[in-house]
């Protein structure tokens, strides 16, 4: 999936960590991405959310994107700020699943984020085949 993720790859996102259910995002703030305060921009703090997000939820062989997101930013982020995302699913029933994603800064381990989002499986895998059933 990271091979084809343009946005990821263009804001330098690294993939530390992916288990079934979970998946751990790395990105450093650039100045480009802080706002007219000078804080980071809440797009790209939901957009690293988002992402380590749909790299847990598509841990399971089925295509899956989110049906719903819902982020509270706890606390600002600066340029320079070294961002981790830490996404652990919370439940899947039949082709739906809860995902929570907390954005801390590292080393610090400071919250700056806290991300809900809800996934919805299409009927394919991730190699065009038919998904496998829900566990």
């Amino acid at each position: 999936m990271y091979a084809d993720d343009k946005v990821a790859q263009d804001l330098g996102m690294e993939i530390t960590g992916v288990a079934p259910g979970r998946a751990v995002l790395r990105m450093t703030l650039t100045p480009a991405m802080v706002n007219g305060h000078g804080i980071a921009h809440g797009g790209y703090l939901f957009l690293l959310a988002d992402s380590a997000f749909a790299y847990a939820c598509n841990t399971h062989g089925a295509v899956t994107v989110a049906a719903s997101a819902d982020v509270v930013f706890v606390a600002p982020a600066r340029a320079g700020d070294v961002l981790e995302a830490t996404a652990v699913e919370r439940t899947r029933y039949g082709r739906s699943g809860v995902y929570d994603v907390t954005v801390r800064r590292v080393p610090d381990g400071d919250v700056i984020a806290e991300f809900r989002g809800g996934s919805r499986s299409r009927r394919e895998s991730v190699l065009g085949e038919a998904a496998p059933p829900p566990a």
